[in-house]
């Protein structure tokens, strides 16, 4: 199978693996198989937190499988509920998703993990878009990178293909942590265990509030927040009072998600 999925943190954190060799790209029925993936874990109450990472050292994933292309697959084909990779547009999604980068993340693999909430990535691994090298247009990086990055160096990569390091990445804010190959997986799960010790609604809570009010002028936000459904969830629930409770009595707090 070209995707393994396993839990740790007493099955708090789900792990994704894609293995397609040579360079873990990903075609139609790949994304697919991954949004189902991606929606059960989002569906699921005991899971937290998702890593996803692929095989090997070398690719992280070199984006959509050209030879399925070649192979008459369309360019925008049913990637499946969640989108190309599975979750960047994954409705509702409200847990985060941490890229586990172990290698060159090209075109839709750098587009993955730019949609991911945080990124952990390897000291030798490499960030770039080459799509309009083939002819096709980098859609989901045209739209997300020049969020991230100054408009001119996100120029750079879309239209010239360079390439950013993993500590060049860091230095513009967009990878949390680079860490040795061997130490990956190991720092991937550490910041999983540290999300997973936060209230599960007020994560939810706050995804769904970037996501809503991204752009919007900060003082309408501040209403819409106010009388936002999972706002309210979230500060009037059981765990927005254990919190406290487990601050005064010096005891770790224990979230119940109601």
């Amino acid at each position: 199978m070209p995707i393994t999925t396993t839990t740790s943190n007493d099955g708090q954190v789900l792990e994704i693996t894609l293995d397609r060799p040579k360079a873990n790209t990903i075609d139609a029925a790949t994304s697919q198989e991954l949004s189902r993936i991606y929606d059960a874990f989002n569906r699921d109450a005991t899971q937290r937190v998702a890593i996803f990472t692929a095989a090997g050292e070398k690719f992280f994933s070199a984006g959509w499988d050209l030879n399925a292309a070649n192979d008459g697959e369309s360019f925008d084909s049913d990637y499946g509920v969640g989108g190309f990779g599975g979750f960047p547009e994954l409705p509702n999604r409200n847990k985060p998703v941490i890229a586990a980068v172990n290698g060159m993340a090209v075109g839709g693999g750098f587009e993955i993990a730019m949609a991911a909430d945080f990124i952990v990535a390897a000291e030798h691994a490499t960030f770039f878009l080459a799509e309009t090298k083939v002819g096709v247009i980098p859609d989901a990086g045209t739209i997300r990178l020049p969020r991230l990055l100054p408009r001119q160096l996100s120029n750079e990569i879309i239209f010239g293909g360079r390439r950013l390091t993993a500590h060049e990445a860091a230095s513009f804010g967009i990878v949390n942590r680079v860490v040795a190959a061997s130490e990956l997986m190991d720092s991937a799960r550490a910041l999983a265990a540290e999300i997973c010790l936060s209230a599960p609604l007020a994560v939810a809570a706050v995804m769904q509030l970037n996501r809503e009010l991204e752009g919007v002028d900060i003082l309408e936000a501040m209403k819409a927040m106010r009388t936002n459904p999972a706002y309210r969830a979230a500060i009037d629930s059981d765990d927005a009072k254990e919190g406290p409770a487990s601050f005064a009595e010096k005891r770790p707090p224990r979230w119940t998600g109601r």
